[in-house]
């Protein structure tokens, strides 16, 4: 595992704290999300490769988990 962060998330109408942990292994370029209901995960990843490039950061040529 390459990272683990506490951070927090809405569910309903109550903010719940949850850990979000990232792993990079070698692979083609690809980024999962798990753990949120499908149509969640679609836009998760096209959010977080939007931060990614929006702080500056270049979005790694591997597999991020």
């Amino acid at each position: 595992m390459l990272a683990r962060v506490r951070s927090c998330a809405i569910v309903g109408l109550d903010a719940e704290q949850i850990e979000v942990e990232v792993d990079i292994t070698n692979g083609l370029e690809r980024l999962t999300v798990v753990g949120l209901p499908s149509a969640a995960v679609r836009e998760s990843g096209e959010r977080v490769r939007s931060a990614i490039a929006n702080s500056g950061f270049h979005f790694p040529q591997h597999r991020l988990t």
